[in-house]
């Protein structure tokens, strides 16, 4: 990957979930030496520290079916005016959630800096959830599990509707990678949504490195690069047990940094999160550890 200036931004968000402590992830990936790691690359390392989070204890819940959405859609505006700016510098951002929430803010910031050259940006999603729910259709309310319907103009306007344009992806740019649980009527969303996924079954009969060069071709076709996103929950919970919704049968540690290193290899990524790292569920902090040594990956660390 080209060298250039990385800005990190902490994202503590813990609104969109349902268990807490993911309000954690930042400091917990900061405590694996995510940026001194960063910097033994090569790169210029800035980190902005975080970006302000209201509390739950001092929020109303609001509408049953989209928890939190006010308080969540203040924190992804401001996270969305960072990133653009971060880009506009012509900065690799690299954000820290906080729950898969953030990724609104993530995407709308990166997609508001090439909207403004006429540019579109993709996306590869890597995920064990779809995170397809609306509001009409979410069994919880939780909106962590909504970010991707957002991304591609599906949701409440608070979340869709940022610098006042939607959607900020088109579904067709978006590679969905590593899903294994996905609710019901979640399903038809999904399959109607021009969003190409790949399940775990997928990666079982192809192989992750071919799903790894389709997704990049989705993403890539006819845009300036993509964004990538990668839940910790993706891996396996026997590699990554400090997550809020862990499920088993997920990607190996091997997968997970195959997948980082073939996006590298591309050299097309232009902004990356990694979210729902939770210290309170995990052990000795692996699954943020493991999650330094992925960004790594996909940074440009190899192994010869």
């Amino acid at each position: 990957m080209r060298q250039s200036d990385i800005a990190i931004l902490g994202a503590p968000l813990d609104l969109g979930a349902g268990r807490r402590g993911v309000d954690m992830g930042p400091s917990a990936l900061r405590l694996a030496s995510l940026n001194a790691k960063l910097s033994s690359l090569g790169y210029c390392v800035e980190d902005l520290g975080n970006v302000f989070v209201a509390q739950q204890e001092s929020s109303p819940t609001g509408p049953e079916n989209a928890k939190y959405l006010s308080q969540i859609a203040a924190t992804c505006t401001k996270l969305a005016t960072r990133v653009r700016d971060i880009v506009r510098d012509d900065k690799f951002p690299l954000v820290l959630g906080g729950d898969h929430s953030v990724a609104v803010g993530t995407v709308a910031g990166v997609a508001e800096a090439y909207h403004e050259s006429s540019a579109k940006i993709g996306m590869i999603w890597i995920d064990a959830h779809a995170d397809m729910n609306t509001p009409a259709s979410s069994p919880s309310g939780n909106i962590h599990g909504m970010p991707l319907a957002c991304c591609i103009g599906q949701g409440p306007s608070e979340l869709t509707d940022i610098f006042e344009w939607t959607p900020k992806v088109q579904g067709r740019n978006v590679a969905l990678i590593g899903i294994r649980d996905v609710d019901g009527p979640e399903r038809d969303l999904v399959r109607s949504s021009g969003v190409t996924a790949f399940t775990m079954r997928d990666l079982d009969e192809r192989g992750l490195r071919n799903i790894m060069e389709q997704a990049i071709q989705i993403a890539s076709e006819g845009t300036a690069g993509f964004h990538l996103s990668f839940d910790m929950d993706a891996v396996d919970p026997d590699e990554a047990p400090g997550v809020g919704t862990p499920v088993r049968g997920g990607m190996t540690y091997r997968e997970a940094h195959l997948a980082m290193e073939t996006i590298c290899d591309c050299s097309r990524m232009l902004s990356m999160e990694i979210v729902e790292v939770n210290p309170v569920l995990d052990t000795a902090n692996r699954t943020a550890l493991l999650g330094t040594e992925l960004v790594m990956s996909a940074m440009g660390k190899k192994i010869l």
